[in-house]
């Protein structure tokens, strides 16, 4: 059988693939479910998920724990709360794997305040590990990968969403503070990643609602793109082969193309509910990969086990038959999805994907 990386190396050269690469995830209590249907916890090995291997940043040991405590000092917060690692008060919603936010400087009152808030700056650590993490990976038919993080997601957890978007608009340099410490960051690593040879690099903001930008186009170049063009730019420069893959919910048919152009190879999720994918591929079919493209919102949870059978046929014959296609739900399966569509996901997968 094609391995992942012989797959994925041809699907993102838009070469006709041995197979179709696919995966899912699922929220904790359909996971438990699905592991019960299954009668084994390996889901990814009983279905045939596509599994790149995520490459390794270690926070040297010896290093102090960067301290969040005088931020929270007199706060109280509700029972279950725990911390990122950004110092973020994570809430627990009661709601499936959703989180409520409380924002360490929500309250800032100076561009001093952003400056001086904890981040950790990985220049110094020791990335040398992450070679002999990508040569496994390919001895096993592996792709490796290094999720390098958020900025625009991270920014307004750190600062608040209504306060970091209004610092976008009254406080421009505020925000061009968070971001470009927190751009510094994911370039490290990512610029690590590329000098060991790793194959993926991903990335992403949820730029975008189910209609349109967050934010003025303008303001996204400015502030946001320029960011990722720079550090797609630098890893490119570095290891040619490598492929960028950017994660954002929502409409984002207005910047694909500043995208592409900048280095993108892979945009997940591309939502059907949300953007014309048959429009999107017209334009970028022959430059772009698709990661995605089976509706969370739509087909997995309320077509049939046919209906999901033929969205993936339709997929995989209008964008996948000459390469640029990974076929995955739009986001994580909610419990509401029958473990029937599941199934039917995955056997169409193989039978019209060649896996």
């Amino acid at each position: 059988m094609t391995t992942d990386l012989q797959a994925f190396r041809d699907t993102t050269a838009h070469r006709p693939p041995g197979r179709i690469l696919y995966s899912a995830d699922f929220t904790p209590d359909l996971r438990r479910r699905v592991v019960e249907h299954i009668g084994s916890e390996d889901i990814a090995g009983h279905y045939g998920f596509w599994r790149p291997r995520a490459l390794t940043t270690r926070r040297p040991a010896d290093l102090p724990p960067l301290d969040y405590s005088p931020y929270w000092a007199g706060e109280l917060l509700p029972e279950g709360t725990t911390f990122d690692g950004y110092g973020v008060a994570q809430v627990p919603s009661g709601f499936y794997h959703f989180w409520g936010y409380v924002s360490p400087l929500r309250n800032a009152t100076s561009l001093k305040e952003i400056e001086d808030y904890p981040l950790d700056d990985p220049g110094d650590w020791d990335f040398s590990h992450m070679a002999d993490e990508v040569a496994a990976a390919h001895a096993d038919g592996r792709v490796a990968t290094l999720w390098v993080g958020h900025m625009y997601e991270t920014a307004w957890q750190i600062r608040g969403y209504e306060e970091f978007l209004l610092d976008t608009i009254e406080r421009p340099a505020w925000a061009e503070c968070l971001l470009e410490r927190l751009h510094q960051q994911n370039r490290v690593r990512a610029v690590a990643a590329a000098g060991a040879g790793a194959d993926l690099i991903f990335c992403g903001d949820d730029v975008a609602n189910q209609n349109a930008l967050m934010f003025s186009p303008a303001t996204w170049r400015a502030l946001i793109h320029s960011r990722w063009a720079e550090l797609w730019r630098t890893v490119k420069d570095i290891h040619p082969g490598v492929r960028i893959k950017y994660h954002s919910d929502g409409n984002v048919t207005a910047i694909v193309g500043e995208m592409v152009d900048a280095g993108l190879d892979i945009l997940n999720p591309v939502q059907p509910e949300c953007l014309d994918t048959d429009e999107l591929h017209r334009r970028f079919g022959g430059r772009l990969t698709f990661d995605g493209c089976i509706g969370t919102q739509s087909t997995m949870p309320w077509g049939t086990p046919a209906d999901v059978r033929a969205r993936v046929k339709e997929a995989i014959d209008k964008y996948g038959r000459r390469g640029g296609l990974i076929l995955a739900p739009t986001h994580v399966l909610e419990p509401e999805v029958p473990l029937a569509n599941i199934d039917a996901f995955v056997e169409a997968c193989r039978e019209y994907g060649g896996g």
